[in-house]
């Protein structure tokens, strides 16, 4: 999907002030921070309620992932006409509702729960994005953004659609055993069979109501959590906790488990690295998106719809989309509809550093 949204005038990076971290969470491991999301006005769709959970001011990219957009749940007409893309893959993860995918390589598909959508713009492409039916309909979905590596950022794009994904179950310490959809990367020794360019992972976690789950992580990644249904309680005898460092050498699950954070729609929580795993209790049926990687290998520059590493670069894509050029291609049985790209900043777009 497009940032429909111009950046900040003013602003290097393009966000505004309201991208602030919320809360320092204290645990018995590393500190967590709670980031609340932002509602974003979607210029061409501005019947669509959408909230930004990443980028954050503080906090630019979880590992390779660069942009979060939750869109829903709601009653809508969705009519994204054809924009570009540059440096970046986009992880389309629907939760309700049927949208039709057209790409300029050629794709027309209907995104629908269950599959994943992924299209890798490499140096460009373009894509549009149509609600089925004429009316509103009930729509629900995540729109992630990767940052691509130096090693696959400038080649040919690409799309693919996987519909079947990978699970793992989740041993649960109370109630019944949970399960994770790994939808982009490595969990739990489980693989997703879409193609990634660093070293990451997305997955969807159900926590069954009235249960508490152990969710894997590697200690050398960073970690997020954003919440999809329900509410999610983080447990602090697992954030950050190594059953082999108690001091009392008694294992993290032996003790009483309070919540350090909770999780709901509206918040992602950084976990950040060093955790060997999470435990994530519920009430009631609940669930969370996991997102987290080996952290990226460089500051990029993003502005619209372009992933970049210098202001020139994303000058030039620019360009090349204003001028319609054969850069970004035509999408697939559309004529003259496109959205043009908004004015650039009064300031040179600088690369995004992490304070966190």
């Amino acid at each position: 999907m497009t940032r429909l949204d111009a950046p900040a005038q003013g602003t290097a990076g393009g966000l505004d002030a309201s991208a602030e971290l919320s809360a320092a969470v204290e645990c018995d491991g590393p500190r967590a921070l709670l980031l609340e999301a932002r509602e974003v006005p979607l210029g061409g769709v501005r019947g669509m309620e959408v909230y930004r959970a990443l980028p954050q001011r503080d906090l630019p990219l979880v590992g390779a992932w660069c942009f979060l957009d939750r869109f829903g749940p709601q009653e809508t007409t969705m009519r994204v006409e054809p924009h570009p893309h540059i440096g970046l893959q986009t992880v389309t993860w629907p939760l309700v509702g049927e949208v039709r995918h057209r790409d300029s390589v050629g794709s027309d598909v209907v995104v629908r729960r269950g599959a994943l959508n992924l299209m890798t713009s490499g140096a460009g492409i373009s894509h549009s994005e149509y609600s089925l039916g004429d009316g509103p309909t009930a729509l629900d979905a995540l729109q992630l953004w990767v940052a691509l590596p130096d090693s696959r950022r400038n080649g040919a794009p690409d799309f693919e659609r996987h519909e079947s994904l990978p699970t793992l179950r989740l041993a649960a310490t109370a109630g019944a055993d949970g399960e994770a959809t790994v939808v982009m990367g490595s969990l739990g020794g489980v693989t997703s069979p879409a193609s990634a360019f660093t070293p990451i992972v997305g997955a969807e976690i159900c926590i069954p109501a009235g249960s508490r789950v152990r969710v894997p992580l590697r200690q050398d990644w960073e970690h997020a959590l954003l919440g999809l249904t329900g509410v999610v309680d983080v447990l602090d005898n697992a954030v950050g906790a190594d059953a082999a460092d108690e001091s009392d050498g008694r294992a993290a699950a032996s003790r009483d488990p309070r919540p350090a954070a909770s999780v709901d729609n509206r918040h992602l929580l950084y976990l950040g690295t060093h955790r060997n795993e999470v435990e994530l209790s519920s009430t009631d049926d609940a669930s969370v998106f996991l997102l987290g990687g080996e952290p990226f290998e460089d500051e990029i520059v993003m502005w619209w719809n372009f992933v970049g590493r210098s202001h020139e670069e994303i000058v030039e894509a620019r360009e090349a989309w204003q001028a319609r050029g054969e850069r970004f291609g035509r999408v697939i049985d559309h004529g003259d509809e496109w959205i043009p790209a908004p004015p650039l900043p009064a300031v040179r777009l600088t690369r995004r550093r992490r304070r966190v």
